[in-house]
């Protein structure tokens, strides 16, 4: 195994666990219809660290969810939100023009928004629009909000070029935005 595939495994580990732990360990406002998952925070990270964020939020959110106790819908359906979303915003943040990263933000929270706001609905057997709005102001909380905050800090100019020498990311911004 080189360096760089020691380093990536290494990445998605830690990432999934972050985001697992973060998940459990606040269980009474992570799992229910209006939910604030601080671990999904995390998610923008994705636009910095690529592939490595995005498999490790993926598994993390697939082993969170076993505690979650709505079972394989909510353990396939959550590990599949996070890995479209993250994966999406990545796509939008390699564009590197100016603004790309609020665009991937949004996309984010609308993509875990739509996936798990419907799948909550059909699970607890309330209206799509229930399911939808708790997914949703939760999400703004955790990823608009707090997630933007966490991006911005590790993206400044310095934390991108002391994580781009040290091989852990490829993103820096073009353009202040």
């Amino acid at each position: 195994m080189n360096i760089k595939t020691a380093r990536s495994v290494s990445l998605v580990s830690i990432f999934g666990a972050l985001y697992a732990v973060g998940v459990v360990a606040l269980a009474p406002i992570s799992f229910s219809v209006f939910q604030v998952r601080i671990a999904d925070a995390l998610l923008p990270l994705s636009i910095l660290f690529g592939w490595p964020a995005i498999l490790g939020f993926s598994t993390g959110a697939f082993v969170a969810n076993f505690f979650g106790g709505l079972g394989v819908v909510d353990i396939l359906g959550g590990s599949a939100a996070n890995l479209l979303a993250t994966y999406v915003a990545w796509k939008i943040g390699q564009r590197r023009v100016m603004g790309s990263w609020l665009v991937a933000i949004v996309s984010e929270i609308l993509l875990v928004t739509i996936i798990v706001g419907s799948y909550l609905s059909y699970l607890l057997q309330i209206p799509l629009e229930i399911g939808l709005s708790g997914v949703l102001l939760g999400s703004l909380v955790s990823t608009g909000i707090l997630g933007s905050v966490l991006f911005l800090v590790m993206s400044r100019s310095t934390m991108a070029e002391q994580l781009e020498s040290r091989g852990l990311t490829t993103y820096r911004r073009k353009n202040k935005s």
